[in-house]
């Protein structure tokens, strides 16, 4: 059998229950991420392991930054590779570099570059005047080679607010 809870009781948890609710909705993530800038680690592949004898696949890499903003532009201001070891490899932005809205730039690694290793990485770090959409960063690497084929995706990982 249910008991009736008091009106003096049941006014106050309803008036809480309600203000969680309403409170609570507007504190909802959108999925849209947003920011005026970051550092961004990127992982990339100079090579993957093949067969047993874990013998290594040489493979090219290219890091796209694409600007997901459609109204402002975002503005790349380190773009640096590292090898396996965290070794500073190759500098690629001397001078700052802008991305306009929904535009994308690119680095490659070529398949013959061996240097970075199977722990290789990219630091990217942006900022914008404005809070912007982030930019997707990722690493595309593919090789075709003796009938045989790889390709994947890595996306970038943001370590630093600005």
């Amino acid at each position: 059998m249910l008991k009736k809870i008091p009106m003096v009781v049941a006014r106050p948890i309803l008036i809480q229950f309600l203000c969680l609710v309403f409170v609570g909705s507007s504190w909802a993530d959108t999925g849209i991420e947003t920011s005026k800038g970051q550092t961004v680690y990127v992982p990339l592949y100079s090579h993957v392991y093949a067969a047993d004898n874990e013998r290594p696949f040489q493979i090219s890499a290219t890091v796209s930054v694409r600007n997901t903003d459609m109204e402002d532009s975002i503005t790349l201001i380190v773009v640096d590779y590292y090898d396996n070891d965290g070794k500073l490899l190759h500098t690629y932005v001397e001078k700052a570099v802008t991305i306009k809205p929904l535009g994308s730039v690119h680095y490659k690694i070529k398949e013959s570059d061996r240097a970075g290793g199977f722990g290789a990485n990219f630091i990217i770090k942006w900022e914008s005047q404005t809070v912007v959409n982030a930019p997707i960063i990722e690493s595309v690497m593919i090789s075709t080679r003796m009938a045989q084929g790889i390709s994947f995706v890595s996306r970038g990982k943001v370590i630093k607010e600005k």
